[in-house]
């Protein structure tokens, strides 16, 4: 073993060893969202500061990422980034739904989507589906170069496979039909035989 290993190894051996590498949310205290996006993908980080080891120590309790799907990449930047904030809602309702917390990101449009005046259909769409966290939620804005939480989460390639949320078929994979259903024996007074 290299030097270089050995401290790599020491090093995840003490992370695991005292401080939680992941949290357990506390659902009296606030979250911290940290949202970021990319031309490639979506990222967020859901943290918490809590009490550990008599010290205050903000951790994750949960990251998701996603890749841009090829009507998203047709997106401006700042569409992009509130694109994020609304899937990354969505995903986490779970955690953020009533609790109290920070939307963190490093556009500023985020944090005007809540009052344009004139918003485009998608931010439109964006602004109705935010409402419901509107009293809760606080769009905070940190400079990107600072903003590193969420930036990894957004540039991570993730394989077009099934499993991931933002599969795009190919037009090579064969169309598997439904069992049962033909779509000869379906008759209605709106559709006739030709």
């Amino acid at each position: 073993m290299t030097q270089e290993r050995i401290q790599a190894h020491e090093k995840i051996k003490y992370a695991l060893t005292n401080a939680p590498l992941l949290l357990m949310p506390d659902w009296k205290l606030p979250f911290k969202l940290y949202i970021d996006a990319c031309g490639e993908g979506l990222g967020a980080a859901l943290h918490q500061v809590q009490i550990v080891n008599d010290k205050p120590y903000e951790g994750p309790i949960c990251f998701i990422s996603r890749q841009i799907k090829p009507t998203e990449a047709r997106y401006g930047a700042s569409q992009i980034e509130c694109l994020c904030l609304v899937w990354a809602l969505e995903k986490l309702h779970y955690y953020l739904d009533g609790s109290v917390f920070k939307a963190i990101t490093d556009c500023n449009a985020v944090k005007s989507l809540l009052n344009m005046k004139t918003p485009n259909r998608h931010m439109l769409r964006w602004q109705i589906a935010i409402q419901e966290y509107r009293g809760n939620m606080t769009i905070v804005n940190k400079a990107g170069d600072i903003h590193k939480n969420a930036d990894g989460l957004s540039r991570w390639e993730l394989p077009n496979t099934p499993d991931n949320s933002a599969y795009v078929p190919t037009s090579a994979e064969p169309q598997v039909p439904i069992e049962g259903i033909n779509i000869t024996d379906v008759g209605t007074e709106f559709f006739e035989e030709v």
